[in-house]
């Protein structure tokens, strides 16, 4: 019954947005479609650029120059959308064209050793550039995530951008950290549509194929103004490809290998687009052993197995665009727990399940791809839709999403088969927004979002959230005006967030393991607890956001951001009651807790001269009613230990987070840069009235001082056959951090550390100039350095009683470098002579 009424509701969903499609076809049946044609060239000589892209962010769709420089993109709807044209080694062009005024434009690129002109479609009404928006944003693209190629999962890609970074827990499982705030206080999406799947998990990372990843971008801030609770301190949204050109069906093979754990990574794709009738998929599997460092050898239980699969249909008309996406992620991780033997130090694995004696894992294992009995099993199941209606004076975004994740912790060694942990977690997702301009070129965004959610404990033996319904709802209202130089945005939003958890009662005595009692009156039923009280919560909120840039020249730029964040709390902290295996913790909730809001205020200076840019970026972030954890201690200031686990309980307080980005790129050559970065971030515990302790003034999870230094060289014209030929070397620097959380034993001191990394590729072209093969090799901790991050909670797993004069915990990876090649290809029709 329950698998009929999923999938009625996502039809339901599904002829919503073809109703609206429809009627909106009709309503543009007699116009005729926009088209828009033109020659990208080099400004300094007049030459054709060939492969150029020129592309409509807003409705992401593009074309590719040929042997000419020509281009063509039709079936485009009436309006006034920016046009974008990039090129290796160039200046980008953006400009807003109207399609139903302009149907020629030819662009002539500037050769530029600057990067500038970035775009970014996240939480702004229209495509922006990133310099015009007051928000804090960062961008990277296709050739940025292709150079990282080492990354373990799709949020160690952007892990080292200045001001982001990520909790990990092993090389598969890390989660986004923005300015000190991660978990429930960063959104992650996939193409505008939140991911959902127990974000309130320590190792619950992020379900989504790093594979099907074309772009990312970053909010650096709260962005509760377009996304809602959850999105206080900041978002990413990682943006699958793009549909190809008219006419064309372009594909690619790669295969990713690595040296540490021996990854092996494969994926194919393939895209095509006839008359607008669009279609692709992205095929990808990877699995790895345990990873290594010279301190630990191998970290027995890192190992993993991840597939993917990724479908889109669609339309590009004149009436707008339609894509709908179905997409499945399977990943089966180990659990780490960090035992060991007491005189050997080599790694331990539990055997039965009272945990008497343990045996030390055998090298075959530490160096196998089979997953342990102790893993995890996680499924996310994703169908959903965005469409861009051209709707009036302006045009109508429709985002709709369905998701069900099923995460599973398998927990007993003597029983395979049976889950400790199962969660099903279904969530509906809904985006509407209306786009037009109100008059004297008030660029105006009206919309609403939000989410239901029904979260089941399924047939497990430990139960750490309830059962419950979730619904948010958020209308808003987001206006920008241009004076020339000066950008002026803003907007306001309220928003509700509802909770009804479901009373649990657990039969301890059922069976071999303690079971979800389903019987009548289990108040007085024998054998029979309460875990979980009945709960019905509603919190609400407004906030809203106002800023500004000012753009003195090209070479100069001043903006500032206030933004007010709303989040109300999540579930776990609400109503947690049980341990989660895979983090080694068992959770304690507060359902008393009040919504966290934030005042964070950013102001930013860039300068850009021909060969230097610069740039500052400070944020002031305070929060009323933060949450975090603390470890619970006994009076003899032992941990407190419940059904075999830490006891972490949560706590609310006011808490400032304030910091800082700073960066320097020089360019003494054309080909040659020399980029340069710092990131600081301070979180204070600001306690709840009076002095707070030293222990307790800092917060949890806050990184260090990072700074990144690398020579890079770029020769785009090659050599011969080798053409975007690169090189490059980087050294990482992570400050001790000696600000942390000392309360209860949570956290520890954690000492600095260098990193030395370095990578080359190139691409290998035909007589044509068409690439055979892509190549990219990329060495990570080159100096194989022992080293633990204070964000990586493998720090913390470790044994009770660790011998005097051993460093406790897990280190991180050694040394690791990474081969990627990718194969493309082309399969579109030959026009007829």
């Amino acid at each position: 019954m329950k698998f009929k009424i999923k999938i009625l509701s996502i039809i339901s969903l599904l002829l919503l947005n073809t109703a609206i499609a429809l009627a909106t076809a009709v309503n543009n049946k007699h116009d005729d479609a926009g088209t828009i044609s033109g020659t990208v060239t080099d400004k300094a000589d007049g030459k054709p650029i060939i492969g150029a892209t020129v592309s409509i962010p807003d409705l992401r769709r593009g074309s590719i120059t040929d042997v000419n420089g020509h281009y063509t993109l039709d079936n485009l709807p009436k309006g006034i959308y920016l046009v974008q044209v990039t090129y290796v080694g160039y200046a980008s062009f953006n400009q807003r064209v109207d399609f139903s005024k302009i149907t020629t434009l030819d662009v002539q690129l500037q050769v530029s050793s600057i990067e500038t002109g970035e775009v970014v479609i996240t939480g702004v009404s229209k495509a922006t550039e990133i310099k015009r928006n007051p928000v804090p944003m960062v961008a990277v693209g296709k050739t940025y995530i292709d150079q990282h190629s080492a990354a373990g999962n799709a949020i160690d890609m952007i892990a080292t951008i200045p001001g982001v970074s990520a909790v990990t827990t092993g090389p598969n499982v890390s989660k986004p950290f923005i300015h000190g705030l991660g978990y429930n206080r960063v959104v992650t999406l996939q193409d505008g549509i939140r991911q959902e799947g127990q974000q309130w998990g320590d190792e619950h990372g992020v379900e989504v194929d790093q594979n099907s990843v074309e772009r990312v971008e970053v909010i650096k801030g709260p962005a509760s103004l377009s996304y809602g609770s959850d999105a206080i301190g900041g978002v990413v949204n990682l943006i699958t490809p793009s549909p190809v050109a008219n006419g064309k069906i372009l594909g690619s093979v790669q295969g990713t290998y690595g040296t540490n754990n021996n990854l092996l990574n494969g994926s194919f794709r393939l895209y095509g687009n006839q008359n607008g009738l669009v279609w692709g998929t992205i095929l990808s599997a990877k699995e790895a052993k345990d990873y290594q460092n010279q301190h630990d050898g191998r970290v027995y239980a890192t190992n993993f197995k991840e597939k993917d699969a990724r479908f889109m249909v669609g339309l590009n008309k004149n009436w707008g665009t339609s894509y709908f996406n179905f997409s499945l992620f399977d990943d089966q991780q180990a659990i780490p727990d960090g035992s060991r033997d007491s005189l050997t130090r080599r790694f331990t694995k539990q055997t039965t399940e009272d945990d008497a004696s343990r045996t030390i894992v055998p090298e075959s294992e530490l160096t196998s791809y089979k997953l342990p009995v102790l893993h995890q099993h996680v499924q996310l199941y994703r169908i959903y839709n965005n469409s861009n209606f051209n709707l009036g004076n302006g045009n109508l975004i429709v985002n709709l999403g369905y998701q069900f994740s099923h995460r599973r912790e398998y927990t007993h060694p003597e029983d395979a088969d049976v889950a400790g942990l199962n969660l099903h977690l279904t969530t509906y997702t809904y985006d509407f927004k209306y786009n037009f301009n109100m008059g004297n070129g008030y660029e105006t965004t009206a919309g609403i979002n939000g989410q239901y959610q029904n979260n089941t404990i399924g047939d497990a033996t430990e139960f750490p959230i309830p059962a419950y319904h979730q619904f948010d709802i958020g209308p808003f209202l987001i206006m920008k005006k241009s004076f020339g130089k000066l950008d002026l945005s803003g907007g306001a939003r309220f928003d509700s967030r509802s909770f009804s958890g479901k009373a649990a009662y657990i039969d301890t005595l059922a069976g071999k393991y303690p079971q979800l009692y389903t019987g009548a009156d289990p108040e007085v039923a024998p054998n029979v607890v309460q875990q979980f009280a009945a709960l019905n919560k509603t919190f609400s909120g407004f906030n809203g956001s106002f800023g500004a840039a000012y753009n003195f020249s090209n070479q100069f730029l001043l903006k500032a951001n206030i933004a007010r964040g709303f989040r109300a709390p999540s579930i776990a902290e609400l109503s947690a009651n049980g341990p989660d295996p895979g983090s080694q913790i068992y959770h304690v909730g507060n359902a008393s807790f009040k919504p966290e809001f934030s005042t964070q205020v950013d102001v930013g200076a860039f300068v850009t001269l021909p060969n230097v840019s610069f740039s500052v970026e400070l944020f002031n972030n305070k929060i009323s009613n933060y949450i975090f954890q603390q470890q619970e201690l006994n009076p003899d200031g032992s941990p407190v230990i419940t059904g075999g686990y830490n006891t972490f309980t949560y706590v609310q307080s006011k808490a400032r987070i304030n910091g800082g980005e700073f960066s320097i790129d020089i360019h003494p050559l054309k080909w040659l840069h020399f980029e340069n970065s710092m990131a600081l971030t301070y979180g204070q515990n600001l306690g709840t009235g009076g002095p707070v302790a030293d222990s307790l003034k800092y917060l949890p999870f806050i990184p260090p001082l990072h700074t990144h230094s690398e020579l890079r060289g770029n020769f785009n014209a090659g050599f011969g056959n080798f053409k975007n030929v690169y090189a490059f070397v980087g050294l990482d620097h992570y400050s001790a951090q000696n600000r942390f959380f000392a309360a209860y034993g949570t956290e520890t001191y954690t000492a600095g550390y260098n990193l030395l990394s370095a990578g080359i590729g190139t691409d290998v072209v035909d007589a044509a100039g068409k690439p055979i093969v892509k190549i990219f090799i990329e060495g990570t901790n080159l100096g194989n350095i022992n080293y633990q991050s204070n964000m990586s909670r493998l720090k913390y797993f470790d044994n009770a009683n660790v011998p005097a004069g051993v460093q406790p915990g897990i280190f991180n990876m050694g040394r690791n470098i990474s081969f990627k090649v990718v194969v493309p290809f082309d399969l579109s029709p030959h026009p007829k002579s």
